[in-house]
């Protein structure tokens, strides 16, 4: 009886775990959407940020209180954050606070593309080296953050907000954190 090796049975094994892997991703209620570890968790503190022009500088303590917020990454060089703006716009016209802060960028060209389409946000940061992106877990810009009132995260979306996801997701994620 020739020996088998123990090496065959390998192939079926990877093919099964990758398997396994694909259906748990299928079953996924969005399958589209990024996972995040910060959902449930207080939001990282913003005390590393710098002010952006003669914006209202961003603070730590405008997280921790108030109502419902919004925390929006963005930069001018970032094509969807510019496909988003008019949804960030409509939000802040609609009463939504929505903190801004602007990712690896320079400071004129931040400013320059705020001044081009309008300032949805009620105050805003820079984070020039990115250290207090890689806190928060960002992917990549632009990624939104729903925080509660006393500053927890309890939802990020990762990409542009376009109407159909402002409607699907942002929306009902305000008013899940609102309750």
């Amino acid at each position: 009886m020739p020996k088998i090796s123990p090496l065959m049975a390998l192939p079926p094994l990877i093919f099964a775990g990758l398997a396994g892997l694909f259906i748990f991703g299928m079953g996924r209620q969005d399958a589209d959407q990024l996972p995040t570890a910060q959902a449930g968790r207080a939001a990282p503190s913003v005390a590393a940020i710098t002010p952006l022009g003669d914006l209202p500088p961003l603070s730590d303590d405008m997280l921790r209180t108030g109502g419902v917020k919004l925390v929006n990454y963005w930069a001018s060089w970032c094509g969807p954050c510019r496909a988003e703006h008019p949804q960030l716009e409509t939000l802040a016209e609609d009463g939504v606070t929505i903190y801004g802060i602007n990712y690896k960028d320079e400071s004129g060209n931040a400013v320059g593309f705020l001044d081009e389409l309008g300032n949805p946000f009620t105050a805003v940061g820079a984070d020039f080296p990115g250290r207090t992106a890689l806190e928060w877990g960002l992917y990549g810009v632009p990624e939104t953050y729903v925080l509660d009132a006393q500053g927890t995260i309890t939802y990020r979306f990762a990409g542009p907000i376009t109407v159909e996801i402002l409607e699907n997701y942002i929306l009902p994620e305000i008013e899940k954190a609102a309750q």
